[in-house]
């Protein structure tokens, strides 16, 4: 039986201050979607009220405030549990909202299942702040 080619799989969690996003990110999103960059494996939403209480808010509710965030309903392969909603809780800020989402990267999986099966194996990930990398470009036009 063949290996399935699945991506690279990372999250995300983005805060904003009082209430949930405006809207603005979710056609991105969908974007990401549609070309078939990434795939959504999860995406809830979680409110942080300012005496500290954590709360998952559903899809629906969110999008009756962001029509485009209909998109995402049924967006939960499970992977996702109570637990993980109180350590993503406990990174944010009292009064503030937040949206966790659990992507593949689509657009690595012929990469990364061929990488599996030459026998290979990630051994190191991470990512570089865009804010370090501003510096450093910064730094080089600076010096040239």
């Amino acid at each position: 039986m063949s290996e399935p080619e699945i991506g690279p799989i990372d999250y995300l969690l983005v805060e904003w201050p009082g209430r949930q996003p405006n809207g603005e990110v979710a056609p991105h999103l969908i974007d990401l979607v549609d070309r078939g960059l990434i795939r959504i494996l999860d995406l809830i939403f979680i409110r942080k009220d300012e005496d500290g209480d954590v709360a998952a808010l559903e899809i629906a509710e969110v999008a009756g405030e962001v029509a485009a965030l209909a998109a995402f309903h049924g967006a939960s392969s499970g992977l996702l549990d109570d637990e993980d909603l109180a350590e993503a809780g406990g990174a944010l800020e009292p009064g503030t909202s937040a949206a966790l989402v659990i992507f593949e990267n689509a657009w690595a999986a012929p990469f990364a299942a061929a990488v599996r099966r030459s026998g290979g194996q990630l051994v190191a990930s991470g990512r570089i702040p865009v804010e370090a990398i501003a510096a450093a470009l910064d730094a080089a036009e600076a010096t040239s």
